[in-house]
């Protein structure tokens, strides 16, 4: 974390140690969902980048024995 993110993290933090019980935990919410907003974009990518795989033939399917055996015969 650079110096500057660890500021930035001070500051918010100095700034939510003012405020009421009330609105820190109308903070905490804004907070919750935008982490799970993040967290949704990050698997909508994921899923992009797999379906992307997909189509290329990047993609290997099979049992468990099988994926092991290819595995092996890398």
């Amino acid at each position: 974390m650079s110096k500057n993110t660890t500021t930035k993290i001070n500051e918010v933090v100095e700034g939510f140690m003012g405020l009421s019980s009330e609105d820190k935990e109308y903070a905490v919410e804004i907070i919750e969902k935008q982490l799970m907003e993040t967290k949704r974009e990050r698997i909508a990518q994921r899923a992009k980048e797999a379906t992307a795989n997909y189509r290329e033939g990047k993609v290997r399917a099979g049992n468990v024995k099988e994926l092991y055996e290819d595995l092996e015969g890398d």
